[in-house]
């Protein structure tokens, strides 16, 4: 039966295309002639008895002639075979050529071989025929768009939506929108910031004005949706835009960038909700991505803590520059096996190892040196929540202080050729002992620099203090093996959006909950950048070390963590302290209110990188530093709290810290 149905309705699609071909075979055979007797008729003030015989007789004998050649020319040419309801500027074309060829033919020929005709009746002909032809083919498109316009706004209630730009992209939007049978909007009005283009008109849609112009036509028009079509616009130029739009109830959307404008995907479907980053308005950043391949490309490489936020976007992007092989190290399974499957999906053609273990396992880490022998490492394995940190001081000292020093001991002996230390600006004028425990992982990597450029590594000791540690007194094996000298840097930021454990998902769930969003001061600020911005910048800057710098990344402009919870509620189509209210907590204990990216002393030094700036070293003793690290790590095991504040304050002489009431270790 279903057979039978198909059959059946396939022979009826057939039989009513060749009806459809045979209307119009038939009406082109009375329009070119038509057209012709038009300009006849007219030539002589349509009076049809003005009209000589010769002048009808000579049309009426040719007609034949003409009907023939026009058909066969007109088939040739595919547009018996065009689909019309989706004619475009290729069967224009189609349409043009034909009727500039007909009617030459018709011209040289009746005067010839049949009569010289007034020459009125040869240019009001061609033209009354291509436009006849015309006429027929693109009225049935012009039928269907409208009659789909009336399906699609049968009444009021249909999204109303304004556009901002009145460039290409912003045509393709707009076309895209009145063209589908699938997107129920309509276009209101048009934004632009060019003024020769207001009170102007884009497919019958106005250009309203400028930017300035946004909010009272949006009341006016009662916009919906905005869309944000300008990807030439700098990300200044787009915040500004966005900060307008955002004090409206409407949704907005922005086509992400110049890509796809480019490309030609330049559509709805292309439309993205406005990100947070977007509204912090920083322009893209640039690396020298030959630079960073050169450097990574044929190498082994270890990236620690892999499967963490800066971790994993270390992967992706090393992974992309064609590594001899990558090695990840984590202690958290679920983050790795999840690392583990985009890379190999992604990069199918990559040796990867994905490995489980500790950095303060003396002997697990020495084992993945000896087996792998890295040429470069990239350390982010750390703790990195403040208030949590707080709580438990002997954590984060065992994994961030004693973790970095045996993941760093152990580079140095089995020649790595390059350390890259992830640090914070938190390790700046520390009042938090995660912050400290960074600042000492920063002077760990200025005191191993140190020793090996007045080839002394001997003199580092190798903290081993427990059964599982084997390192046993193997301090100078890089010297008597000739190995290379480890190179040994840090690269200091601060924040990165949308990480794990940080303030954007946060926020996102108190918004999805109802509210309230907590923000800790109503001034505190914070410096922020992409998780993708800050990996490509801590490649760049491992390409640029000579050992012993601390590169700092230039995070723009600081961002006002109210602004950026209140942002995020609108975002989300709701009013701050309206629909989600906002409520200050408090600094938690070690918090600042703003972060400092350099101490005062440090100095600063350029790189080819703009963005990426080194700070000078702080002198201080480097043998009296590395003795004392022993005790700090024989103190983190005891789990003494206060203790522990107090050994890291007499190192870190820029830490201060409030006193912890006495208690038992955690």
């Amino acid at each position: 039966m279903k057979r039978n149905s198909g059959t059946k309705s396939r022979h009826f699609h057939i039989r009513h295309w060749h009806v459809i071909n045979l209307f119009l075979l038939l009406y082109d055979a009375i329009a070119v002639n038509a057209a012709y007797f038009f300009g006849l008729w007219l030539r002589f003030d349509f009076q049809f008895t003005e009209i000589p015989d010769v002048y009808f007789d000579a049309w009426r004998i040719f007609t034949p002639v003409n009907t023939v050649i026009a058909v066969v020319l007109l088939a040739v040419l595919h547009l018996y075979r065009s689909l019309w309801r989706f004619a475009s500027y290729t069967e224009f074309k189609r349409v043009f050529v034909a009727s500039l060829v007909t009617s030459a033919f018709h011209s040289i020929a009746i005067s010839l071989f049949v009569q010289p005709m007034p020459v009125s009746y040869h240019i009001v002909g061609a033209l009354m025929q291509f436009a006849l032809l015309l006429a027929v083919r693109f009225s049935y498109r012009l039928v269907l768009v409208e009659r789909s316009i009336r399906k699609r706004f049968p009444e009021a209630g249909v999204p109303r939506v304004m556009l901002i730009g009145a460039g290409c992209a912003g045509e393709m939007i707009l076309r895209d929108i009145q063209s589908s049978d699938k997107i129920f909007e309509q276009v209101c009005c048009i934004i632009d910031d060019n003024p020769n283009n207001w009170n102007r008109y884009i497919n019958g849609v106005p250009v309203v004005g400028g930017r300035n112009d946004i909010l009272a036509n949006v009341k006016k028009h009662q916009i919906k949706k905005i869309y944000v079509a300008i990807p030439s616009a700098s990300a200044a130029e787009r915040r500004d835009i966005l900060d307008i739009c955002k004090q409206t109830d409407c949704e907005l959307l922005n086509l992400p960038g110049m890509y796809q404008f480019v490309s030609g995907n330049v559509t709805v479907n292309e439309m993205k909700k406005v990100s947070l980053e977007d509204l912090l308005g920083r322009d893209p950043i640039e690396v020298q991505s030959g630079e960073i391949s050169d450097f990574i490309s044929d190498k082994v490489i270890l990236v620690t803590g892999g499967g963490g936020s800066i971790g994993s976007e270390l992967c992706r992007q090393i992974a992309s520059h064609h590594p001899k092989k990558l090695v990840i190290f984590d202690i958290y399974e679920n983050n790795a096996h999840a690392i583990r499957l985009e890379l190999e999906d992604k990069f199918p053609d990559l040796d990867l190892d994905v490995l489980i273990g500790s950095v303060r396992d003396s002997r697990r880490i020495n084992q993945v040196f000896e087996k792998y022998r890295p040429d470069v490492v990239y350390h982010a394995a750390a703790h990195k929540h403040v208030p949590l940190m707080e709580d438990s001081p002997c954590e984060s000292i065992k994994n961030n202080v004693i973790g970095t020093y045996k993941t760093a001991y152990s580079a140095m002996m089995y020649g790595c050729k390059r350390f890259v230390l992830i640090s914070t600006d938190k390790a700046v004028n520390p009042t938090n002992i995660m912050g400290a425990s960074k600042r000492i992982c920063e002077m760990i990597i200025q005191s191993f620099d140190r020793k090996l450029r007045d080839g002394r590594a001997a003199d580092i000791n190798p903290l081993y203090a427990h059964s599982e540690d084997t390192f046993g007194e193997m301090a100078a094996v890089c010297e008597t093996n000739g190995l290379p000298r480890t190179e040994f840097v840090a690269v200091r930021f601060g924040n990165v959006l949308g990480s794990n454990g940080s303030v954007i998902p946060r926020f996102k769930e108190q918004i999805a909950k109802g509210g309230p969003v907590t923000v800790t001061h109503p001034d505190i600020i914070r410096y922020f950048m992409t998780i993708p911005e800050a990996a490509s910048l801590v490649l760049q800057a491992g390409t640029y070390a000579n050992g012993g710098e601390i590169f700092v990344l230039d995070m723009g402009s600081p961002v006002k963590i109210d602004s950026l919870a209140r942002n995020l509620i609108k975002l989300s189509g709701l009013t701050p302290d309206v629909d989600i209210k906002i409520e200050y907590t408090g600094l938690r204990p070690g918090e600042k209110l703003y972060e400092e990216k350099l101490m005062l002393e440090e100095g600063m030094k350029t790189t080819p990188n703009k963005l990426i700036h080194i700070g000078c070293p702080i002198a201080f003793d480097t043998d009296h530093f590395l003795d004392y690290m022993q005790k700090l790590m024989e103190a983190s095991y005891d789990e003494r709290d206060n203790d522990i504040r107090a050994l890291v304050a007499d190192v870190v002489d820029t830490y201060t810290y409030e006193k912890q009431p006495e208690k038992v270790g955690v």
